[in-house]
């Protein structure tokens, strides 16, 4: 699955649930957050969909 693909995926699974508000929140929040700098714009809304859809970054299982 190619970059637009999946952030055309997650534009339409916002849009759908009506999760745009949310959604536009977390990423000002992210925005103003030093550790996102570097991601690019998809890594930015897998994240942000993931974190309004309940996920916790700190709570998640690590990967060895």
């Amino acid at each position: 699955m190619s970059l637009e693909d999946s952030m055309m995926d997650m534009f339409n699974e916002v849009r759908d649930k009506g999760l745009q508000k949310e959604f536009d929140n977390q990423l000002e929040k992210m925005r103003m957050q030093s550790k996102h700098d570097h991601k690019t714009a998809n890594e930015r809304w897998d994240y942000a969909l993931r974190r309004i859809q309940g996920w916790n970054p700190n709570k998640s299982e690590k990967k060895l």
